[in-house]
């Protein structure tokens, strides 16, 4: 008897990279060892800003893969030459997001959604797909599986790494705008048959949102796939402050560059020991602002690298900095990039509301929790991690016990628990 299989409809999935990919990646790497096969009907090869090639490698080799090119307004942007390399115009990009958010709905994606759906539907139709999983953002994917499932009758799970972006993140242009936003995210809520969400209070307000059918809705957390080796280690010459993530729309990108402008304006004689990495997609403004004050030589921004790199800087790192979009809308998001900082083992400091899941995680995890948008903590933080680096060394690694419980593998466990529900929810 051959196993059940799950179709999972997502734009991003390698080669595609950026923090979307991983979460899908991993159940597609570690659902085939929970009796799980995988069909994925995603984007194509180069219809994302940022591109990482080594990802297609962990791709496990029994994975149907099914890419459909071209369709969102980011893909067509790319072709007129508006991003490459991991680096845009921030301005231009606002402003073209800005138009999007008038005219398409839920997003700049639906083109792609609705291609997406026809092909999805033809391969449910072949009659060995069990359940189908979509996982969002771009809320559009939720759309698009919500009509493949009405098509073929099959069972549906509704997977929200974030909340629905346009009402969460973005102020809906107009109350008309806003009004369909939340009809098209209440008609997902209420046609999927199981809702999972990536942080817990995410998942408990959409467990509000459902009101009796709240049992449907489970929260399987992002996590980490565990480092291979503890080496290399840090650089004995230079202290190290390492950030590895998206630099897009973060406002604290600047917060972390005048930050690191204070303590050198404090501390002159540091600037030939400190050296501040910036690994990610960026938006070329940030790297203007750290020229303006006067961090070149310092701070070097790398680009979109390997994310087998990016993990080997994170352990090389003298201190690790996280942020995120800081504002009410955003409390319920945990980065993935918190579980392999506290993976990582290094000293950090996570700049995020102390209210929130991701700042009790990172205390949790031994990290100096700084409040968002004010530079001078996060100056006196460096400051003290620079000093004790100068007294003693290289700071001891130091990992939570805890999490064990947050790899990539036990999370896809629990997701295979929920597929399985959902298929006995149709029995």
């Amino acid at each position: 008897m051959s196993s059940p299989r799950v179709l999972i409809l997502c734009y991003f999935y390698p080669p595609l990279a950026g923090g979307g990919v991983h979460r899908v990646l991993s159940f597609t790497r570690h659902l085939p060892a929970r009796g799980w096969s995988c069909t994925v009907v995603c984007a194509g090869e180069r219809d994302y800003w940022v591109k990482d090639d080594t990802l297609a490698g962990l791709v496990p080799l029994g994975t149907e893969v099914i890419r459909v090119s071209g369709g969102s307004a980011l893909s067509a942007w790319m072709r007129a030459g508006g991003a490459s390399g991991g680096r845009r115009s921030g301005t231009t990009f606002g402003w073209l997001r800005r138009m999007s958010d008038w005219w398409l709905l839920p997003d700049s994606y639906a083109g792609w959604a609705h291609r997406a759906q026809r092909i999805a539907t033809r391969r449910a139709r072949r009659g060995d797909v069990s359940v189908i999983l979509s996982s969002s953002p771009p809320e559009s994917v939720h759309l698009a599986a919500r009509e493949v499932a009405r098509a073929t009758r099959l069972p549906w799970v509704a997977d929200f790494r974030d909340p629905w972006i346009p009402l969460a993140f973005r102020q809906p242009p107009t109350a008309w705008h806003r009004a369909r936003q939340e009809a098209l995210e209440r008609r997902v809520l209420e046609s999927a048959d199981r809702i999972t969400a990536a942080s817990r209070t995410h998942a408990e307000a959409l467990a509000r949102a459902v009101g009796p059918r709240a049992a449907r809705v489970e929260h399987v957390p992002n996590g980490f796939e565990p480092m291979d080796a503890l080496e290399p280690t840090g650089e004995p010459e230079h202290f190290v402050i390492a950030f590895t993530g998206t630099m897009a729309q973060q406002p604290e990108t600047e917060i972390l560059l005048e930050a690191v402008h204070d303590f050198l304006a404090h501390h002159p004689e540091a600037r030939r020991r400190v050296r501040v990495r910036l690994a990610g997609p960026f938006e070329q403004g940030y790297q203007d602002r750290a020229v303006a004050l006067g961090l070149t030589g310092i701070v070097e921004f790398l680009g979109p690298i390997a994310h087998a790199e990016a993990r080997r800087l994170q352990r090389r790192a003298d201190l690790l900095v996280l942020f995120k979009p800081y504002g009410r809308a955003f409390d319920t998001m945990v980065p993935g990039k918190l579980y392999e900082y506290a993976d990582a083992g290094r000293p950090w400091a996570a700049l995020l509301e102390p209210d929130q899941e991701a700042a009790e995680l990172a205390h949790r995890a031994g990290a100096a929790v700084l409040p968002p948008g004010k530079r001078q903590p996060l100056a006196a933080e460096i400051e003290r991690r620079y000093r004790e680096w100068q007294a003693s060394g290289r700071a001891p690694d130091a990992r939570p016990p805890w999490l064990t419980e947050y790899t990539r593998a036990a999370q896809a466990s629990r997701l295979a628990e929920t597929l399985e529900r959902a298929r006995r929810d149709r029995s």
